[in-house]
């Protein structure tokens, strides 16, 4: 199982009130919820791994080379990522939370959790599962090498399973087609301008056509091609050509060495309760610590 840390926490945050306090009155609800979204996820699927994948850049270097506008609406001041104020210092919790559990966490420099999920995701000689409120990890979906997404959009207890029929039905494009189809959509979520003139149903429409982004391209000399799109993608050119690689997810960040068994028992249980005490985690982390002793 792999978690997009990010989003999950970001979900935790918005949808428990901060009223949700540390002794000292710090805003904890992001961490308390990110506790119970990993408890309740271990419980109903039991994975016999655990990865908890992170941002280490935001916004890669490599991306924004490619498309300057990628995620440059979410920028604050120089190129730290807009996060609410009482948000950010939550997160450093979570990470050592995490590491005092012993549930493998980390990120990799130059990358977003999206490329280290990637990676792990095509490496994995296991099923995957991917658990993520992000569309873009839809293009890592394989039902032959069982690899899933469990999108939250309905709730961390109503996960929506995502497999190839899923998405065909969704979109009403192959099942592993999502990439091409969302360069030619575009994402304004992520300043991914897409292809002018061409909307969700004419890019289901044209990758339905011609199986892929490439095959597209290819036959847009063919006679016999549709002149609309044709002119709407030749225009796109130069965006065509840059687009794919900040759309699809790395294949080959550098994972560290380590274990991604999930933990039975706590990997440093002194700084735990330390850390339980400081930030009155007690009943969240009781749960997991419960579930985990069950796995």
């Amino acid at each position: 199982m792999l978690l997009d840390t990010p989003s999950l926490y970001f979900r935790a945050f918005y949808g428990i009130p901060e009223s949700m306090t540390a002794p000292d009155g710090m805003p904890v609800n992001a961490v308390r919820g990110l506790i119970d979204m990993i408890a309740t996820l271990v419980k109903a699927h039991r994975p016999t791994h655990l990865v908890a994948a992170m941002d280490a850049d935001w916004r890669p270097a490599f991306r924004v080379a490619a498309i300057p506008s990628y995620k440059a609406h979410r920028v604050a001041s120089g190129d730290e990522e807009e996060i609410p104020d009482t948000l950010a210092p939550q997160v450093p919790v979570i990470e050592q939370v995490l590491a005092a559990v012993g549930i493998a966490s980390f990120g990799v420099e130059g990358y977003e959790a999206d490329d280290v999920i990637g990676t792990l995701t095509v490496t994995s000689s296991q099923p995957v599962e991917i658990v993520t409120g992000d569309r873009d990890l839809f293009q890592l979906v394989d039902d032959e090498k069982r690899r899933r997404v469990l999108y939250t959009v309905r709730g961390i207890r109503n996960l929506q399973t995502v497999d190839e029929a899923w998405v065909t039905a969704k979109y009403g494009i192959p099942g592993r087609a999502y990439a091409d189809f969302a360069t030619l959509r575009g994402d304004p979520s992520d300043g991914l301008p897409g292809v002018a003139g061409i909307g969700e149903k004419t890019a289901a429409s044209l990758i339905t056509r011609f199986g892929s982004l490439d095959a597209l391209l290819a036959a847009v000399g063919d006679e016999g091609f549709p002149a609309g799109a044709r002119n709407k993608l030749e225009a796109a050119r130069d965006y065509l050509a840059v687009a794919p690689a900040v759309v699809r997810v790395a294949h080959d960040v550098p994972i560290p060495s380590g274990s991604f068994e999930v933990p039975a028992k706590p990997h440093d249980a002194e700084a735990l309760i330390a850390l339980a005490d400081r930030y009155g985690l007690d009943s969240p982390l009781n749960r997991l610590l419960a579930v985990l002793g069950k796995s």
